[in-house]
């Protein structure tokens, strides 16, 4: 497979140094992304990475990932207003560890195999590195008008730069070369914003070894409406279920506008681009049916989590958006049934009120659902109301401790889509 091919037919290619598709169609290359420790887990944001080292395996080449424990410690000035805060060892051990942990879902690294994964963290071979040596054997190699010149730097000369931030990409470009010397890495690749950083070590490669390095980056990912993708309305959308579910995930890729579906697809799925551009098509003929978005998300799912997780997140879309019937929602333990509910607008109650029962109406006027009793009756004498998924229609209806789900909950529906979750304690 032609993987540069391809990229390009994605539109995954950005900046490539010359050579670069005539290294990787030659022979089995060993290509490397870095990740950041600042957080235990990464997010959508580096979805891109990852399925861009996934492509790279499957093409038959050796995928390198570098955890970034020492270059963590100092905080790419790439892309950021303005200098972020340190983390100290133990939380960046901790986060390299939960990194770590994901990317295994990700990648083959068995051993026995010539193009396995490997995963190194550059802490290895900068936390014996003594400052002067360092400066004296590597800084000399890179002028300080070269750095000045990245778009990183110049970026925030206006807005001030601590020497520590701008000493990030001769870290960078180290990483580079140790790799290059000692496993033998060509290939660097990265996003768009990361090219000054990535060609640093290129440049040092050829100063101080006399080797030949390769490097490629791709597009950074932006909504059609020019905001950072990744994002959702409560923030960063996680890989790790206990930070976002997979039901929070599945539905963001679910709610893509028509305008980003396309793109997206392009650069996440796995699927071959003749049948992406086939479900371009179908959707564009049908856009109301979403296809592509729910064809994403599908994927998707079960490539972050799992296909049990993304059973699940498509039956508690039914839940919120389809027809899902009682059964179904009381299958539901407490944990599942919140991660359904996140955003829906609550009620607490206490549970007293349920020993004789309560009358519906009085409660959903009480308990602000409707604004009155008379918008209450109305509503449920036209039949826009259901407790639990079932509609109700009995004016003299009493919600009782048997309707609670979960020994907590009622589930209040209010017209097609407006949903209330009473908690009752």
């Amino acid at each position: 497979m032609n993987l540069i091919t391809e990229l390009r037919e994605r539109n995954l290619v950005q900046d490539m140094m010359p050579g670069t598709e005539e290294q990787l169609n030659k022979e089995m290359t060993a290509g490397y992304i870095g990740f950041d420790p600042t957080a235990h887990s990464l997010h959508i944001g580096s979805l891109l990475p990852i399925t861009l080292l996934m492509r790279l395996q499957r093409a038959g080449h050796k995928p390198y990932v570098v955890v970034g424990g020492a270059t963590g410690m100092i905080g790419d000035p790439s892309g950021k207003s303005q200098e972020r805060n340190l983390l100290d060892k133990e939380t960046l051990q901790k986060n390299c560890d939960g990194i770590r942990e994901q990317l295994e879902k990700f990648l083959d690294f068995d051993s026995s195999k010539p193009n396995a994964a490997v995963m190194v963290n550059n802490y290895d071979w900068f936390s014996d590195y003594l400052f002067l040596d360092f400066i004296r054997d590597i800084g000399k190699h890179i002028s300080v008008n070269y750095m000045l010149a990245k778009d990183s730097v110049k970026n925030r000369l206006e807005t001030g730069m601590s020497f520590t931030e701008f000493s990030y990409q001769l870290i960078q470009g180290y990483d580079f070369y140790y790799l290059h010397n000692n496993h033998n890495v060509k290939l660097q690749m990265g996003g768009a914003d990361q090219w000054g950083n990535i060609v640093t070590g290129t440049e040092l490669i050829r100063r101080k070894g006399g080797g030949e390095a390769y490097a490629f980056t791709c597009p950074l990912i932006t909504k059609s409406d020019g905001s950072k993708f990744g994002k959702s309305e409560t923030g960063n959308v996680w890989l790790n279920p206990d930070l976002t579910s997979p039901y929070q995930f599945y539905q963001f890729w679910l709610k893509l506008a028509d305008e980003d579906a396309g793109k997206m697809a392009l650069s996440f799925s796995f699927r071959s681009v003749e049948e992406i551009n086939a479900l371009i098509a179908e959707h564009n003929s049908a856009p109301h049916l979403r296809k592509l978005q729910k064809s994403l998300a599908e994927e998707l799912t079960v490539l972050v989590h799992s296909d049990d997780d993304l059973a699940f997140a498509k039956k508690a879309s039914e839940i919120l958006f389809g027809q899902a019937p009682l059964d179904i929602l009381r299958s539901l333990n407490e944990k599942q049934l919140l991660e359904v509910m996140d955003g829906v607008p609550q009620v607490s109650a206490q549970k007293q009120l349920l020993n004789d029962g309560v009358d519906l109406i009085t409660f959903l006027a009480d308990y602000k659902i409707f604004s009155s009793k008379g918008e209450a009756r109305k509503m449920l004498q036209n039949g826009g109301v259901s407790i639990n998924k079932e509609k109700i229609t009995a004016l003299d209806f009493k919600l009782k401790e048997e309707h609670l789900l979960n020994g907590r909950y009622v589930l209040v529906q209010k017209g097609k889509s407006n949903y209330t979750l009473a908690i009752f304690n």
